[in-house]
């Protein structure tokens, strides 16, 4: 079925959209922090993708695309970054909104030193295959700088219980994504090693886009709320 990545990025942000306009939540009033985030995250991966399609790290499946592309990459995968940072971001502020209190506020250094030493080890180990290399260099760059450079506002301690949560629907979208398979890794380019048709990589590919995409949300709206003072 040639719409079933189009269908799958529909279903991704379909809820979050509809539900935006949640009175306690109140998305929607953030669309002007949120979308140039998104543009900015969505121009790097887009970069980093075209180059991994031309190297062969992935390809995808025509027999579930539309057929428009776009500097070399299926439409539906272009959307794929409009839609579940979206759909992360939104995930993260109702969590913000609806549970206030977050005990990883004790932990969240601890838990982003783990995420360090595993991006120096996976480089280490991983140095020779681009996508394990890339992901978790830039994992590694995109987390030390907002854990040790950026002191002007915290908030990996919301980031982790949004990305935890992220995790369930990243599960159920990912696993239709390469069970059936609409995307194709080439197994020479990462460690080899999946969580059911999942690789490895891809859960800190998620961590590293949704990174990106809440700092500069965050960033946009401190910036708002000092002009407003």
């Amino acid at each position: 079925m040639n719409y079933t990545y189009l269908l799958i990025n529909l279903a991704v942000i379909f809820f979050p959209l509809v539900l935006s306009f949640d009175k306690k939540v109140h998305f929607f009033s953030k669309w002007k922090f949120i979308f140039p985030a998104i543009l900015i995250t969505g121009v790097v991966f887009l970069i980093w993708d075209m180059l991994f399609t031309k190297l062969n790290v992935w390809s995808f499946n025509p027999d579930y695309l539309i057929g428009i592309n776009l500097m070399g990459l299926p439409l539906e995968e272009m959307l794929f970054f409009l839609t579940v940072p979206y759909a992360c971001v939104f995930i993260y502020e109702c969590l913000n909104a609806y549970f206030p209190k977050n005990h990883l506020q004790k932990y969240s250094l601890a838990v982003s030193n783990l995420f360090l030493g595993l991006c120096v080890a996976m480089l280490f180990f991983g140095y020779s295959k681009w996508y394990t290399f890339i992901n978790f260099g830039f994992l590694l760059l995109v987390l030390g700088y907002v854990e040790y450079v950026n002191v002007k506002f915290r908030f990996m301690y919301k980031f982790y219980r949004a990305y935890f949560v992220s995790l369930i629907p990243f599960y159920i979208v990912n696993g239709f994504l390469t069970a059936i398979p609409v995307v194709m890794y080439n197994n020479k380019e990462n460690l080899g090693f999946r969580v059911g048709t999942i690789p490895f990589e891809d859960h800190f590919y998620l961590m590293g886009l949704l990174l990106m995409n809440v700092f500069l949300y965050e960033v946009f709206k401190a910036k708002a709320n000092r002009s407003v003072v």
